[in-house]
């Protein structure tokens, strides 16, 4: 990839950096751009270019989007992080860091750091043998070293500085890790897993603070007993919502959100927002058709109770039309469930002062 010289006038970079945006996007951009950091439910491909398990570069994923190809994206089509890019007035979609062909535009405009099957917990990262969140920290530091190669210091600080950055992970700790392995369970009763979690997660928020970021936006964690996955492994009640999980999505949500506010008056120029879509997802979940869906509790993939990455394939019968359902495969939402939460989202992003 042929490197943008550092050297040239700031007045032909700027002109170049508008140019760009512009052909993507028909309103001014709220934000220079967005950079992702998380797991699957943000990872537009990085799991491609890793050696792990947990991919979904094959259809039937992929198969709604506008090429019908499959990306890497756990979904049938585009994810939040893509619909909250579009409405921030930068581009239709968010590529992964670790593609080889990207762009000095995919950079400058916003890439996502976000691998499939993380948490905050780097012992979560290691059972699948995916991106630890340490090192996606290693990858915006590389990232940063580039855009300063193309663009120059005074380019790249405006646009490392005014970025927003958008945060998704957590699920996994608690349903990859917790819930199917003893080695945390030994050690932490749940409400002491989640302080461990809250506890990592704010010094993560803090990292970024130190390495530039200044608009930070967190999205909480979802209802995850009602996973069509978790529904499949609840003994007591067959089919229904795992409560229990629900009931530590609270807390965790909770002391998350006590979290954000201490580091919101802790460093100085800090705009960290919780993105909560809890009860949103929790609404559609119970009423479908408040939201236009017919199916909450199975997934368009299979019968959505186990079926995630390599089981959700082309031998396996999926559903026609995926917008009437909440869940894609047993893990992950739809894109039209994406669309909504990411709607939800951008409502309070709109809020800071971009």
């Amino acid at each position: 990839m042929a490197l943008v010289s550092a050297r040239w006038p700031t007045l032909i970079l700027i002109g170049f950096l508008i140019l760009n945006i512009q052909s993507v996007a028909a309103i001014k951009p709220l934000v220079p751009a967005l950079l992702v950091f998380g797991d699957s439910t943000c990872d537009p491909g990085n799991n491609n270019y890793i050696q792990t398990a947990l991919k979904s570069d094959f259809p039937p994923y992929g198969r709604d989007l506008a090429d019908h190809q499959a990306t890497g994206r756990f979904c049938n089509g585009r994810l939040g992080i893509d619909f909250i890019a579009e409405g921030l007035g930068l581009k239709k979609t968010i590529p992964p860091y670790l593609d080889p062909h990207l762009s000095p535009h995919d950079l400058v405009t916003g890439v996502s750091f976000a691998s499939a099957g993380t948490g905050y917990d780097n012992m979560t990262a290691s059972i699948l043998n995916v991106i630890p969140l340490w090192k996606e920290i290693e990858y915006f530091k590389e990232y940063q070293f580039r855009l300063k190669q193309m663009f120059g210091e005074k380019i790249a600080s405006i646009v490392i500085n005014k970025a927003l950055y958008l945060v998704s992970v957590g699920t996994n700790d608690f349903i990859e890790n917790y819930l199917q392995f003893p080695n945390r369970r030994l050690r932490f009763s749940p409400s002491e897993y989640v302080d461990f979690i809250v506890g990592i997660a704010g010094n993560f928020f803090e990292e970024l603070y130190r390495l530039g970021a200044r608009r930070i936006s967190v999205a909480s964690l979802s209802p995850m007993g009602c996973l069509p996955m978790l529904r499949s492994m609840n003994l007591f009640e067959p089919g229904q919502c795992m409560e229990d999980y629900n009931d530590i999505g609270l807390q965790y949500n909770a002391k998350l959100q006590t979290t954000i506010e201490n580091l919101r008056h802790k460093l100085p120029g800090l705009l960290i927002l919780f993105s909560d879509s809890y009860q949103l997802t929790y609404e559609a979940i119970y009423n479908p058709s408040k939201y236009g869906f017919e199916e909450a509790e199975r997934a368009c993939c299979g019968s959505g109770t186990i079926e995630l990455g390599y089981l959700c394939n082309e031998l396996i019968p999926s559903c026609s039309d995926a917008s009437t359902f909440v869940f894609w495969d047993s893990v992950h939402p739809t894109e039209r469930f994406y669309e909504i939460v990411a709607n939800n989202m951008l409502q309070s992003i709109r809020r800071l002062p971009l």
